[in-house]
């Protein structure tokens, strides 16, 4: 069964797109399968890995609003080694469509439970606000990766967004849990992304990740070409951040798989007893 991974902040321009597109490449480089959402009505991760939306017949809208079976709408992209569910136009209007649906929350969490089995990963790119499509991401994962760019105001916004995650965890989807803070945007010379650094640590101890992704030109430029940093420039520093990051994912996941078969183990001897 697959972890589904939420990319979530309501400021754009923050790297969660970039993210999104980097980590589904990298992760599926290590061998893992995977599919990425694109969640986002912009469609950015679709365009960003060289898919036309415009020219789209059928994406996730379709899937959600029950027309297409989800199986339908996924694309193997052979460059980037993972699946890709992708958005097309019809998707700007689909928060508005999804008002009138029975559980209207829970529609994209539907979608994917059909297809979670044959994936390790799902990472679902989130649109930049906090409106249905986003709460459908946040009820469908089982944890929450947030972008924060380290630059000025990038605190701004962020206890809202933890604010919705609490009520979604408490209404909806009682098992989200947040993975932590990636720090994007990272130019280590300049004193306020330094600053920004420190002052996310001290606040989130133990919810930030080590690995920081470094500015990079490269990085900036690859979606225009269509492709991940690893196809890209898989030797710039964008390319070398991500990685880690994509390492540091597997290596948390590792970890709390084997706290829970030690946790297990520990409640199978009780039981005996």
């Amino acid at each position: 069964m697959a972890k589904v991974i939420s990319l979530i902040n309501q400021k754009g321009g923050v790297g969660k797109t970039t993210t999104a597109i980097n980590i589904s490449t990298y992760l599926a480089n290590f061998g893992k399968k995977v599919l990425l959402v694109d969640l986002d009505p912009q469609g950015n991760a679709s365009s960003g890995l060289g898919v036309n939306i415009q020219k789209l017949e059928k994406g996730l809208y379709q899937a959600l609003v029950g027309t297409e079976n989800p199986h339908n709408v996924i694309m193997q992209l052979e460059d980037a080694g993972h699946d890709l569910m992708p958005s097309s136009q019809d998707l700007a209007g689909a928060g508005i469509e999804l008002v009138h649906f029975e559980n209207r929350e829970f529609k994209l969490y539907e979608v994917l439970r059909q297809v979670n089995n044959e994936y390790d990963y799902i990472i679902i790119d989130s649109p930049p606000s906090l409106g249905l499509l986003t709460i459908n991401g946040l009820v469908a994962s089982d944890e929450v990766i947030i972008p924060v760019q380290t630059e000025y105001y990038a605190l701004e916004g962020l206890s809202q967004l933890l604010e919705t995650i609490e009520l979604v965890r408490k209404h909806l989807q009682p098992r989200l849990e947040i993975g932590g803070a990636i720090l994007t945007m990272y130019d280590k010379r300049n004193r306020l992304a330094r600053q920004v650094v420190k002052e996310m640590r001290e606040h989130f101890p133990g919810h930030v990740f080590n690995s920081m992704i470094a500015r990079s030109i490269r990085l900036a430029e690859a979606p225009s070409f269509g492709k991940s940093i690893l196809n890209f420039d898989s030797l710039s520093k964008g390319a070398r951040s991500y990685k880690a990051l994509a390492k540091e994912i597997m290596e948390k996941d590792e970890e709390r798989k084997k706290a829970i078969q030690k946790n297990l183990g520990i409640d199978h001897k009780l039981m005996k007893q």
